[in-house]
């Protein structure tokens, strides 16, 4: 069985509450899953021992401005074993900006999921320190959602003196 094929049946298996969305783009695989199922299978994806993503490359998100779920977190795991990328993708809506952190099961992901709280405003259940990384504490805002003007809002951030 194809490595692609094996990771569908064994979530299919091991979550058969949950349904998932697989697509391919260029030979790689991603899966589609609701938000309340991202922790327990993230931890299923690193300890099955014939999968082994143990590595966390990098969490982000997607702004889709006017869709009901606005945003979508992704996340880009690698098992070495394998030699094996895989893309996990989980809407989020934008009344509560909410999902389970995955610090726990990798601990690269803090700073990752600190970057996405800062730059949309995507909050993180259970993030040990969820605090802004490149913007101020006391900046109200999140650059890099699409209603943010390009140029920046005038007077929102205090610039240092020459």
């Amino acid at each position: 069985m194809e490595l692609k094929e094996l990771i569908q049946q064994k979530l299919k298996d091991n979550f058969t509450e949950a349904s998932f969305e697989f697509s391919e783009f260029r030979n790689e695989l991603s899966v589609k899953l609701n938000k309340k199922y991202i922790l327990q299978v993230c931890k299923f994806l690193k300890e099955n021992s014939d999968l082994e993503f143990l590595l966390c490359e990098d969490i982000t998100a997607v702004d889709w401005a006017t869709r009901k779920n606005r945003f979508t977190v992704v996340y880009h795991i690698f098992s070495i074993k394998n030699n094996f990328r895989l893309v996990l993708k989980s809407d989020v809506d934008e009344s509560e900006s909410i999902i389970d952190s995955v610090s726990s099961v990798w601990k690269t992901s803090d700073w990752q999921e600190r970057e996405c709280y800062d730059m949309y405003g995507i909050r993180f259940n259970n993030h040990p320190d969820l605090r802004r990384i490149y913007m101020p504490e006391e900046f109200e805002y999140h650059p890099l959602r699409k209603d943010f003007p390009l140029m920046g809002i005038p007077g929102s951030l205090p610039l240092p003196k020459k």
